[in-house]
């Protein structure tokens, strides 16, 4: 059953919020559900970072709100690279990743992206990109503690 979910540009000001969603379902990502090895990868989510992706001209960052509270984010960097789409545990399988996709894609669109999309996919996400119409590009990776699977979204 789909959600209503309201999606709206980030701002510094959610920072904090953000990287707590993203922290909180990083073990999807990670080889070890404790996360061990993947410092980096946690580096990279901290409210600080975040607040930098926000407020950069390279991203577009937005949010997906269920009545007041935060479901998920979504992050495209340079216009062609999905960087982060992440759904709190409660929210997934409602239709918001789809929401926050669409919303995200037609906006890099809007800005010129005509050559399609990457993304470094959690194994445990290749169904929902698949869906989206990502393709796999090469065999699933291990490096600084997380997983992926590199993939692509053609133009």
């Amino acid at each position: 059953m789909s959600l209503h979910v309201t999606i709206r540009s980030a701002l510094p000001a959610d920072a904090e919020n953000i990287s707590a969603l993203i922290q909180g379902e990083a073990h999807y990502c990670t080889i070890h559900p404790n996360g061990e090895g993947a410092q980096p990868f946690f580096s990279s989510v901290t409210p600080e970072a975040i607040a930098g992706y926000v407020t950069s001209p390279n991203f577009i960052y937005l949010l997906g709100y269920v009545d007041s509270e935060l479901a998920g984010v979504v992050a495209v960097r340079d216009g062609s690279h999905l960087y982060h789409l992440f759904v709190a545990a409660k929210f997934q399988r409602r239709g918001i990743a789809s929401s926050l996709w669409a919303r995200a894609k037609a906006k890099a669109v809007e800005s010129g992206n005509a050559q399609g999309f990457t993304v470094n996919a959690a194994p445990h996400a290749l169904p929902v990109y698949e869906r989206f119409g990502f393709e796999i590009q090469g065999i699933r990776v291990e490096e600084n503690g997380v997983a992926f699977v590199p993939m692509k979204l053609p133009g």
